[in-house]
């Protein structure tokens, strides 16, 4: 009787990217974290669910400082997958890994509103669908995207946002300050949208504007959603 031959291990792994927003905290660090208090107290679900880096090239903390920010951004769920700009020394069992190897994008920031400046608006249009998982952010105008936003996607734009399908995932439009921006779609069923620092979570929608063409816009401090038809 033949014996059978060994099939060839059918291991394999695949890369995968990310856009990571990285915090960069500055001394004095009460002052930062009572900076970062502000965003969240506006955005609370802005960390939700992202990958976030912490670089400390600007603190340079010693092993007792790096412990007791990671205990503070974890107050805040805020999760740390790794730690750039600081020696291997202050880095202690337990804690995030260090990384290598990054490069830098554009800061992404919500600016006070007195401090907005006016840029030269330009305009980003994007002819497919934006799958999960991908992170769009074009800060010097207006996002159009031709096609559908899937869950777990996100759009940032320093302008208006509109989208020509469904919108299952997270929008933020006027994230450099723009209070004017809009959000326009064709189907609201989104994780979140946002416009200059506020921000309306998917559980705060209301059921009725769900699987509809909507706008959104800014009124004070608050979002307003309302159908296009």
């Amino acid at each position: 009787m033949n014996n059978p031959v060994p099939r060839a291990s059918a291991f394999s792994f695949k890369g995968k990217s990310f856009v990571a927003y990285v915090l960069t905290p500055e001394p004095p660090i009460r002052d930062w974290l009572g900076a970062l208090d502000g965003w969240l107290a506006r955005s609370p679900a802005f960390f939700v669910r992202r990958p976030v880096l912490l670089d400390g090239s600007k603190m340079n903390p010693t092993l007792a400082e790096l412990e007791e920010l990671l205990a503070e951004l974890s107050k805040r769920d805020i999760r740390i997958l790794g730690i750039d700009g600081v020696d291997d020394a202050v880095v202690a069992a337990g804690m995030p890994p260090l990384v290598t190897g990054g490069r830098d994008r554009q800061e992404v920031g919500y600016a006070e509103r007195s401090a907005a400046k006016p840029q030269k608006a330009s305009s980003l249009v994007i002819e497919k669908s934006v799958r999960s998982g991908q992170s769009i952010a074009h800060l010097e105008g207006d996002v159009t995207v031709l096609g559908p936003v899937a869950s777990g996607a996100e759009i940032m734009a320093g302008g208006s946002i509109h989208i020509y399908g469904a919108l299952r995932g997270r929008v933020i439009a006027g994230s450099t300050g723009d209070t004017r921006a809009r959000i326009f779609c064709q189907k609201l069923d989104a994780e979140l949208v946002a416009i200059s620092g506020f921000y309306r979570s998917a559980d705060a929608i209301d059921e009725g504007l769900r699987g509809r063409p909507v706008q959104a816009w800014l009124e004070g401090d608050a979002i307003k959603i309302a159908a296009l038809s």
